[in-house]
């Protein structure tokens, strides 16, 4: 399996066939609007205006399951992103990313991958509210928190997991790896 093997729902409902992004060096990410993280919108939105006429794409999947910070409909989320941080790249249906409703493209970015821990100050803070759901998460490849994203090199394979901790220019010096 890669990424070209899966079906997502645009914000509007529309089916996009991921396939749509053959060729292209993949980053996905699953967001929300009320956390702590979501500055790095503006981060994403500059890697993505820098490298995507290199053949970058970034594909924002907003998600409530963490905290409920991603409050609202899809179209409330898109002006949000848009308003606040100029967002261009393209943004999905809400969906979750874990459990029985995980959608089939997380459900193979989580067993395709482990979790390697969160790093910094705000990863020590993380570890202990994510433990408190998850007795076992340094075992799973679960997603843990919002902003966790996964690089998707040209032929639809994973080839990097970033936890929201990690700086977001180490998850682009990565991404140039793969431009």
């Amino acid at each position: 399996m890669n990424l070209y093997d899966f079906t997502v729902k645009d914000r509007k409902d529309n089916d996009v066939a991921l396939s749509d992004y053959n060729g292209k060096v993949v980053l996905v990410v699953n967001t929300a609007t009320g956390c702590g993280f979501t500055p790095q919108y503006k981060e994403l939105q500059a890697i993505y205006e820098e490298l995507q006429p290199k053949g970058l794409e970034i594909l924002d999947f907003p998600c409530n399951q963490f905290a409920n910070q991603a409050p609202g409909d899809a179209e409330e989320i898109h002006t949000f992103c848009t308003g606040r941080f100029g967002i261009t790249f393209p943004q999905f249906k809400k969906i979750d990313v874990n459990g029985e409703n995980a959608i089939p493209l997380y459900k193979w970015l989580t067993t395709e991958t482990k979790f390697d821990g969160f790093n910094g100050p705000a990863g020590v803070m993380l570890s202990l509210v994510v433990k408190k759901t998850d007795k076992d998460y340094k075992k799973n490849g679960n997603i843990k928190w919002n902003f966790t994203k996964f690089l998707i090199d040209r032929e639809g394979n994973i080839v990097a997991r970033f936890e929201p901790t990690e700086s977001v220019e180490s998850v682009k010096k990565k991404i140039e790896e793969y431009i």
